[in-house]
């Protein structure tokens, strides 16, 4: 039997792109939209751009073990997909987690109010 807390499919897929959010960190970006379950549905994915078939795989293997392990999604409720950036071909998984941290805590899926999360990007752009 298949597992209902996995993504599948285009059609599943393309809905995550087209009207979700995104968030992008060093070595990992995430794309994210509410799905109606009682559960988070989640897709990883590594483009021929990381690296071969190899590289590809092991990317996707760092990142589902570091969602696994190290990684708290406090909201439940969202499809979420976590894409590889070429970046990632080399690095362990310390880093790798870190970066989904950093990157997973600028969003909803960290349990913080979007309004918090709108203010925190407007202090970023005053800064610059």
């Amino acid at each position: 039997m298949l597992d209902p807390k996995v993504l599948r499919g285009k059609r599943e897929f393309s809905a995550v792109y087209n009207k979700g959010k995104s968030a992008a960190g060093r070595y990992v970006v995430v794309f994210y939209k509410k799905n109606g379950l009682e559960h988070n549905r989640l897709g990883f994915l590594a483009s021929k751009k990381v690296g071969n078939a190899v590289a590809r795989n092991r990317a996707r293997r760092l990142m589902k073990e570091s969602v696994r392990t190290d990684i708290d999604i406090k909201v439940q409720g969202y499809d979420i997909i976590f894409i590889a950036r070429n970046t990632i071909e080399g690095r362990k998984k310390q880093d790798i987690t870190k970066s989904l941290r950093a990157t997973i805590g600028r969003t909803e899926l960290s349990g913080k109010d979007p309004s918090e999360i709108r203010s925190e990007k407007e202090k970023v752009k005053k800064r610059k």
